[in-house]
Parts: C-alpha cells; structure tokens; sequence
C-alpha cells in the first residue's frame, strides 16, 4: 500500500485485498531497554485506476501482560489527465495507538502535489498539514512538503521498484528534513524491499535509519514474512527511535497468482489483424470457462471474448494508433497477463500487458 502511494500510480484494474499476519519479534530501544512481543495483524486494501485506501492494525503482547494495537488508514486519489501526462494527487493517512493499561497517541497527515508520470517513472511535488495528539498534553502542528520521484525497470526475470524522496517539515517552530530512498524487488515467490532515512535538523538533530523485509509466499495464499532493522522518531505521537527483528506468517485471502493459465500450445498468445477500422485481438487459454479483456482505452472496463472453439478466443476491438495497456480476466476471477506478451508494471506489484496498434 505505501509503495503504491509513493509511486503515485494507478492499478489495472479495481481489486480488493485481504490478509492476516501472525507473529513474534524484538523491540529494542536506545540505552539498551528490549522486549520481545506476539502480535496479530490484519489488514485490508482497495484499489481502483484512481483510487487506493487501505486500512492495517496489530495487536501485540507486551510485559506485565500489557496488550498494545496500533491502527493506520491511507487514503491516496488521483485526477485524470489535466495536461498531457500532468496530473492532481492528493493523500491523507489517519494512525493511533493504544494500551490496555491506558493512554493512546494520534496522528493526521494530508498532502495534496501535481504529478507527472509515465509508464516506468514520474515525479510529484506537494504539500499539506500534519497534526499530532498525545493523551494528556497539548496537540501539536506542522506544514509538510514533499518532493519525490519513482521508476521501475524490468530484467528477465527481475523485476523492480525504486522510489525517493525529500521532505521538509516545519514543526513547532523549526524545520527538520527527512530523505527516505527504497526499492522493492520481486521474482518468482520472493519479494523483498530495502528501505533507508535520514533525519536532519539543526534544532532537532539528525539521525538515520534502516529496515529489509522479505516475503517468501510458500503457497500462492500464504507467505513467509522477516523483517528487521530500526525506523525514525516519530513527533506527532512522541514514539521514540528502535530497532526490531520481526518473524511471521500472512495469509492472503487473493491468490498471488499473476502469470496463468498459460497459452496454449501451437500458437501465439497474442495474435492481432486489422478487419476495417477494427482491430482483431486473439488469444489461446487453455482450461478456462470466460475471458474479458480490459484496458486502458475504456477505463479498465471488462469486455468479453468470444470462443471459437479449442483454445482460441477473441474480441474485436476499435483503438487509435499507438501503444496500449490491457490485463486478461479469466473466470470471473483472476486477472492475469498471457505469458509472451510484453508487460510494463502497473505500480503496484502487478504487471499490465502491452498491445501496440500499428
């Protein structure tokens, strides 16, 4: 979720995700004070070509049979095109804490930035409030802005997200800047992202930190999950700077499945030819009972394709010259992208399918 944020860009198609961690790990904080914890975490996100929110929490153990949860919402929009590949975004992310023993923190953030983008990059500029609350103490406020930028490359089998970006906060009074570079990289069940950030304030001091996440899907619905290293302070609650190591299990409620069924044999999975002003798109799937092809010329619409018997199936299409994106529904169910056809990707974990009309 907040690499699809960070990346400012749109999904396929509308999907919505579910999923529950289990887990333990190692909290450790300055000065040496550690504790180590169990927690349940489950989340769940919605995604739509201009629209992405998604909600997590935990619940975890701590000493002195303390139960703590943690709560966050995200919300992030975009507008259509305003001016060739310009764009308005805007975002809001909503997070607390709490503790059984009593007192709880809260924060708020909203940004709005003009972006621009591309299939494999783009860069956004912005800015927005930030707010904080603490159980009994007085709230606090700060002016955020924002300048990032985030590509995708694609070699072999590898495939990887990048992103970076430069933050002045003005917080009571003072400025501090935060500089956060990451990357994801997936291949076959692995996916594993690395994330850097640096903290620096003349009136606050500056500090760095560091994480790595690595997720191993042991079958298509669950997944492996280690994670550790330390994140940043953060003021708006007045959670200090750790470090942690955290093991796991996550089970998806969709299938990660993104490359079947695969085309079937004796011919291309993509066969196209011009019949007037139309363009005539085929396709060979093997075992499967519909297909629907949606792109980005009708707003990632489903339209059918016919069967034409054995493994052949086809729709007629009426697009401009150039080059256009498109995703498979197979089954009602799964959207996929035929194995041989070229891909770009669509900026949140998945990949979109390339069809270029002469």
């Amino acid at each position: 979720m907040l690499l699809a944020v960070s990346c400012g860009a749109a999904p396929a198609s509308a999907q919505a995700r579910a999923s529950l961690g289990i887990g333990v790990g190692t909290v450790r904080y300055p000065g040496g004070t550690s504790f180590s914890s169990a927690s349940l975490s489950p989340a769940l996100q919605h995604v739509t070509p201009t629209f992405v929110t998604g909600v997590s929490g935990s619940f975890a153990s701590l000493p002195d049979a303390v139960w703590s949860s943690q709560g966050r919402g995200d919300l992030w929009l975009a507008s259509p095109p305003i001016a060739d590949r310009w764009r308005l975004g805007g975002e809001a992310a909503l997070a607390g804490t709490g503790r059984s023993d009593g007192g709880w923190t809260a924060a708020a953030h909203g940004l709005g930035e003009l972006l621009w983008s591309q299939a494999r990059w783009g860069f956004g500029a912005g800015a927005g409030p930030s707010a904080g609350w603490i159980a009994d103490q007085p709230s606090v406020t700060a002016l955020r802005t924002r300048a990032r930028a985030w590509w995708h490359s694609n070699a072999g089998r590898w495939r990887t997200d990048w992103s970076a970006s430069v933050e002045p906060t003005r917080f009571l009074g003072a400025w501090f800047t935060d500089v956060t570079v990451g990357a994801t990289v997936e291949r076959g069940r692995v996916v594993a992202s690395f994330w850097t950030a640096t903290r620096v304030s003349r009136v606050y001091g500056s500090k760095g930190a560091a994480s790595a996440f690595l997720q191993f899907f042991l079958v298509s619905h669950a997944a492996l999950e280690v994670s550790g290293g330390s994140y940043l302070p953060d003021p708006y609650q007045g959670l200090p700077r750790a470090g942690f190591v955290t093991l796991g299990v996550r089970l998806h409620g969709r299938s990660r499945t993104t490359a079947l069924p695969r085309a079937g044999p004796g011919g291309s999975p993509l066969v196209t030819e011009s019949r007037g002003d139309s363009l005539v798109v085929r396709f060979r799937f093997d075992n499967v009972r519909s297909l629907a092809i949606a792109g980005d010329w009708n707003q990632w619409q489903p339209l059918p394709l016919r069967a034409l018997g054995g493994d052949l199936w086809e729709v007629v299409l009426a697009l401009p010259r150039g080059i256009h994106h498109f995703n498979i529904l197979v089954n009602g169910t799964e959207w996929v992208v035929p194995n041989g056809v070229a891909t770009v990707s669509d900026g949140l974990g998945g990949m979109v399918g390339v069809l270029p009309v002469p």
